[in-house]
């Protein structure tokens, strides 16, 4: 718990929450349609407070893109490090991103909701989106090394032609979710790229 500075009783919150609150707000609507008084309303907090606590609107932004950034990774993580086959496990990291996706409310990935939006003008969305590939891209590449070493994949491919084409199937995969919004499509192209690493 934080203790906010202002004048008067303290007041204390819960920053974790804050930040996650925050970061509902900017999923759904965007960093340029998140007033503040959305984040406002959302957190709790009123708006010298949120800001004394976090300093400005795009301050608290960064916190929220790394916060994802985290979160999503140790899932995606535990996922990959399955003590089953590995393109189970590969195949499984499409599912989740798909039945997520496809969830009632959905707002997509955050992240490339904010690469979208803001890439070419942000660097902190950038370095986060960034952050999130690289991360991605050394678990699969270390999966893949895994894969072809106990003969579960076999291919002519090198192994890093076979991470290039994972993750672009990947990030295609959740850009088509959040335009296309067809789980149909969706199921085939994740069964067309397990196809092509066999």
């Amino acid at each position: 718990m934080k203790k906010l500075k202002q004048t008067g009783r303290p007041r204390l919150f819960d920053q974790d929450k804050v930040i996650e609150d925050a970061m509902k707000v900017f999923w759904e609507k965007g960093y340029e349609a998140s007033s503040t008084d959305d984040l406002c309303k959302a957190t709790g907090l009123g708006r010298s407070s949120l800001y004394n606590a976090f300093g400005n609107k795009h301050d608290l932004y960064k916190r929220t893109l790394k916060k994802y950034h985290e979160q999503w990774m140790a899932v995606q993580l535990n996922i990959l490090t399955q003590p089953i086959p590995v393109k189970k496990r590969i195949e499984n990291l499409f599912t989740w991103s798909m039945d997520r996706d496809f969830e009632k409310n959905s707002n997509g990935c955050f992240l490339i909701k904010a690469s979208v939006e803001r890439s070419q003008s942000d660097s902190d969305v950038q370095k986060w989106g960034d952050v999130h590939a690289k991360f991605l891209e050394q678990t699969l590449l270390k999966i893949v090394n895994e894969g072809i070493e106990s003969h579960e994949i076999e291919s002519e491919k090198t192994v890093n032609d076979l991470v290039q084409s994972l993750l672009c199937s990947y990030y295609g995969l959740r850009t088509l979710n959040a335009t296309i919004r067809n789980k149909k499509v969706a199921e085939q192209m994740v069964q067309a790229t397990m196809t092509n690493i066999a």
